[in-house]
């Protein structure tokens, strides 16, 4: 049996549909699924279980696993509550790295590029902890992920036993179907798609920096499959440990997020730029871009899908459908 927490959510649950397509039936999902509809993110799948996140310890006692996938966080980058956050995203994890220690059960876990705050220090994934150590996350929620990553990293530089196989994955600007109960924090494909359909002007921020167009604020965009390529492979590659980014390795504009859109539905684009409230304005990110490199040495050549395919295939198969779930 696999568990995989925060099963009904964004990346989680995409995770157990392709376990399903993959013939896996035997798993089981740690999540709350509460009242705002999360519950369709597993309307398709079969399931083993649903455990509520305040029943996992019982219901770990006495289990066998084949592995642990541990998707489940507070993700929003506006959370404040900070005994919540570190409760949920910080020692559940600790927990569940000493129950797959002690069990000799691999452990693969959501970390985030939200870890390398305004990206002064770069995007390289380097592990080693003096390196994690110069990282200065901007918000609660990537401090609470940085936090996990350098307990875990502090017991690989002191020869710690851990389980036979653990990953972190730093995700950078995931997008794609299931993402849609996610409020305020689904992508802005997911959050404009409506208005892009109904012929609504487009509001992206302009520019306040020099030497940077009015809409080309890049990020590193990356298709929810991609995410979920990576997850399989590391399942089936069980020597594969380390910390790793999961980009596409190529920073893209919010402008050239919206003209994909555009473009896979036939439309003129209409985008309109308005002033990026000054209260962001000094901590905003420019510019992030994963590096790849380390993932790709260690034998992952899954390769990632181009933006403008990756939002053709978004929009036609999921947003501008009749079921946009997976």
């Amino acid at each position: 049996m696999l568990l995989v927490t925060g099963g009904a959510g964004f990346i989680g649950s995409n995770i157990v549909a392709a376990l399903n397509d993959a013939g896996r039936t035997d798993v089981a999902v740690c999540d709350v699924l509460g009242h705002d509809g999360k519950w369709r993110n597993l309307a398709k799948r079969q399931l083993a279980d649903i455990v509520p996140p305040g029943e996992l310890a019982a219901w770990l006692d006495g289990r066998r696993l084949e592995a642990v996938i541990h998707m489940g966080a507070i993700s929003e980058t506006t959370a404040t509550d900070g005994d919540l956050v570190i409760e949920t995203n910080f020692r559940l994890s600790v927990r569940l790295l000493d129950w797959c220690t002690a069990h000799a059960v691999p452990f693969i876990y959501a970390s985030s590029a939200a870890t390398y705050g305004d990206g002064a220090q770069g995007f390289a994934d380097d592990p080693s902890l003096a390196a994690l150590k110069t990282l200065r996350p901007m918000n609660l929620y990537g401090w609470s992920k940085h936090l996990f990553d350098m307990a875990l990293i502090e017991r690989v530089a002191r020869g710690d036993k851990l389980p036979p196989q653990w990953a972190g994955l730093k995700f950078f600007n995931v997008f794609g179907p299931n993402e849609y109960h996610k409020g305020t924090m689904m992508s802005v494909l997911a959050k404009r798609f409506d208005d892009i359909k109904a012929g609504r002007t487009i509001e992206l921020f302009k520019s306040h920096r020099d030497g940077i167009a009015d809409g080309d604020q890049r990020r590193d965009f990356i298709y929810v499959d991609d995410v979920v390529r990576v997850v399989m492979w590391l399942q089936a590659a069980p020597s594969v440990s380390g910390l790793f980014n999961v980009g596409t390795g190529k920073a893209r504009s919010f402008k050239d997020l919206m003209l994909s859109a555009y473009a896979a539905l036939g439309r003129k684009p209409d985008i309109r730029y308005i002033d990026m409230p000054a209260s962001i304005r000094d901590s905003y990110q420019y510019f992030t871009e994963s590096k790849v490199d380390r993932m790709q040495r260690a034998g992952y050549n899954g390769g990632f899908t181009a933006l403008e395919e990756a939002v053709g295939l978004y929009v036609k198969g999921y947003l501008d459908s009749p079921d946009r779930y997976r």
